[in-house]
């Protein structure tokens, strides 16, 4: 299922996404390239990426050039790196169709199931529940995703937050995995319906950013953050835990793995919390300026004073920082949109 999920993302980039994109103008090009110099390429490779003073003296006697050249050679190498706009929309959108359909299809799912009503029935006759065939499919999609993001995070580029989301992706893969194992997949199936409720919102106000839809981008982003804080700050501890926490330990006692299975559950919560705050923060800034709040960094980095200006004049919340970008659930953080 991992390589069918890696299989999607190639063909819907190829076939579906990318001529979207350039129907909507957005074009396959990516910042000014450096050019080409064996030494300074030697050290961005083998030494440094950002050299400091000492260094950026010692490169200026070298080569006879300007140390405001040099950092703007590095600035621009650093930034062909990076991916281009077409990129991120073609990643956005095959997350964007995966989001969407996961979540009508488990919705699909469990408004028949009588667990979906009435959260005592994840816990009646356990563990001697059937499996039945949509509910492993179920289980085994979601469980596919999450291990294609926890790989593809080592190979995109870092991000400040990069080590929230490897713990965010661990701590959803145990637990998919772990309720598997232990047949507690119908209260699994609530957590991922739950979550997955969203994200496509996310991903939409980021297609809508890439497409230069502002209006349109900043609705989906308040959509995003009211679903996410009900969701995830409110039916999450109060229907998810509750059922957890307490209604498990009233119908079937304290069973060998409770502690850990809640104790994953409780780490979930609290990245909520976190990314709420972000989120909360984020839209009080928008209220108050009358949209997505901008920021005062880039996704590219400017190489000179005059790049500098005309940079901080368009670039909003969903643009990132120089080195990278904070991600909220795959996301959102810092005011500022992730490296998507």
């Amino acid at each position: 299922y991992l390589v069918l999920i890696q299989l999607f993302l190639g063909n819907s980039c190829r076939f579906i996404a990318k001529p979207c994109a350039i129907n909507l103008g957005i074009q396959d090009s990516g910042p000014h390239r450096a050019q080409p110099n064996a030494i300074l390429e030697k050290v961005f490779t083998s030494i440094t990426k950002s050299p400091d003073g000492k260094r950026l003296e010692g490169l200026s006697k070298q080569l006879d050039w300007d140390v405001r050249k040099i950092q703007r050679w590095f600035r621009h190498r650093r930034n062909q790196d990076k991916p281009t706009t077409l990129t991120k929309f073609c990643e956005s959108m095959w997350r964007f169709t995966f989001y969407l359909s996961i979540f009508f299809y488990g919705i699909r799912f469990l408004w028949t199931a009588p667990w979906f009503w009435d959260t005592r029935q994840c816990w009646y006759n356990y563990p001697f529940q059937p499996l039945t065939s949509r509910l492993y499919y179920y289980y085994i999609l979601e469980l596919a995703f999450y291990w294609s993001l926890m790989f593809s995070q080592f190979t995109d580029i870092k991000r400040k937050d990069f080590l929230i989301m490897f713990v965010h992706h661990l701590a959803t893969i145990g637990l998919i995995t772990f309720s598997y194992m232990n047949n507690m997949v119908r209260v699994g199936t609530l957590v991922l319906c739950l979550h997955d409720a969203s994200d496509f919102l996310l991903e939409a106000a980021k297609l809508a950013n890439y497409a230069k839809y502002q209006r349109l981008c900043d609705a989906f982003f308040m959509l995003f953050g009211v679903v996410f804080i009900v969701t995830r700050l409110g039916i999450y501890p109060f229907w998810i835990l509750n059922t957890t926490l307490f209604e498990s330990w009233e119908l079937i006692g304290p069973y060998p793995s409770w502690w850990l299975f809640n104790g994953l559950l409780v780490t979930l919560q609290v990245l909520h919390v976190i990314w709420s705050y972000l989120i909360i923060r984020t839209a009080s800034k928008a209220l108050v300026r009358g949209k997505v709040s901008k920021d005062d960094r880039s996704d590219v980095e400017s190489s000179s004073e005059e790049e500098d200006v005309t940079s901080n004049s368009t670039k909003g919340i969903f643009s990132t920082s120089s080195n990278g970008s904070n991600r909220l659930n795959g996301h959102v953080a810092s005011g500022q949109w992730t490296g998507e």
